[in-house]
């Protein structure tokens, strides 16, 4: 029996699990092992997953649980994502308790992260119907490692996604990640011309993926194939286990972020780091700020009624909240 959830078709015999850890071959039928267990809840910052251009100033409900279909070498949620200790598990959550967590701490919406919400298509589908009968968003904080057969369904569940585009080599998703990145590229062209908000994040580790012809060539890549208006993230890397790369330099992420601009990328963004100038939501046209941040606060907001920079009166594209949220919050 084949898993369909994600381009790896694991087999399993009975009572296997699947690469992820934890869909299994249960008498014939692949289940979900983990559903509704998560490794805990927490309202964060919307600028957190990182979003910076749905709902800026917001808070979501974030949760997950473990595994992932990823075995990515320097995960930074590896305690996580690639591990199966169900020990680190709550008592299965119903979905609608998570949207009643996500009204009460006052989140927009539910934002399925930590480790990879794919592998538990069928529980976090649940969710977002859930929240969407209670008026909340959905978001998911995915690698984008998911099934033709599946991806529509999943997707239409969401409002917006982040996805983690950890290289623009496919040596780089073969040797580090145990994975390819042909189906990456393919779920980012399908969201692109689907009604969910689409962000891209791009984790820069020294020596592997950072060098300026990589950067350029998926800048481009973005640019044709995704649309200019697509926000790109650069984050620095931070190492968490031993013999890793040292931690990425600001300097990198400053020479990535212009490489981007210079493709044509028009919101650009560095992470993990203190830079003001890479945090701030620039017009496209007029060039002023219209939104500047500090970290996860939002220090000035320009952008009316009508999604549009309040100085020229350009459109900003993304999904932006009226009237603007308190100046300073989310800190």
């Amino acid at each position: 029996m084949n898993c369909p959830v994600c381009p790896r078709r694991c087999s399993l015999s009975d009572n296997q699990a699947g690469f992820c850890g934890v869909r299994r071959n249960v008498q014939g039928k692949v289940v979900q092992t983990t559903a509704g267990r998560t490794t805990g809840f927490a309202a964060d910052p919307i600028e957190k997953k990182p979003l910076f251009h749905f709902y800026p100033g917001s808070s979501v409900l974030s949760f997950g649980s473990i595994g992932c279909n990823f075995a990515c070498r320097f995960c930074q949620n590896a305690s996580t994502a690639r591990s199966c200790d169900t020990s680190l598990l709550t008592e299965p959550v119903a979905p609608q308790k998570i949207a009643e967590l996500a009204k009460q701490h006052h989140c927009i919406g539910v934002a399925f992260t930590y480790n990879e919400p794919v592998i538990s298509a069928e529980y976090v589908q649940d969710v977002a119907a859930a929240c969407r009968e209670n008026g909340l968003k959905t978001i998911a904080v995915s690698n984008g490692y998911i099934s033709d057969a599946v991806r529509p369904a999943f997707f239409s569940a969401m409002d917006a996604a982040n996805i983690d585009l950890k290289s623009f080599s496919e040596d780089f998703y073969q040797n580090y990640c145990q994975a390819a990145l042909e189906p990456v590229k393919e779920t980012l062209r399908y969201l692109a011309k689907s009604p969910v908000w689409l962000e891209v994040t791009t984790l820069l580790i020294p020596t592997l993926n950072d060098s300026g012809e990589e950067i350029a060539e998926m800048s481009h890549w973005i640019a044709d194939e995704l649309g200019l208006e697509i926000p790109l993230h650069f984050s620095a890397y931070h190492p968490t286990l031993q013999h890793a790369p040292p931690p990425t330099p600001p300097s990198a992420l400053f020479e990535a972020r212009n490489i981007a601009m210079s493709a044509g990328l028009r919101f650009v963004y560095t992470g993990n780091i203190r830079d003001t100038a890479g945090e701030a939501t620039l017009c496209p046209q007029c060039g002023q700020t219209v939104i500047a941040r500090n970290r996860y606060s939002i220090e000035e907001y320009r952008i009316d009624e009508d999604g549009c920079c309040s100085f020229c009166g350009q459109t900003i594209s993304g999904c932006f909240p009226f009237p603007m949220p308190p100046v300073g919050g989310n800190t």
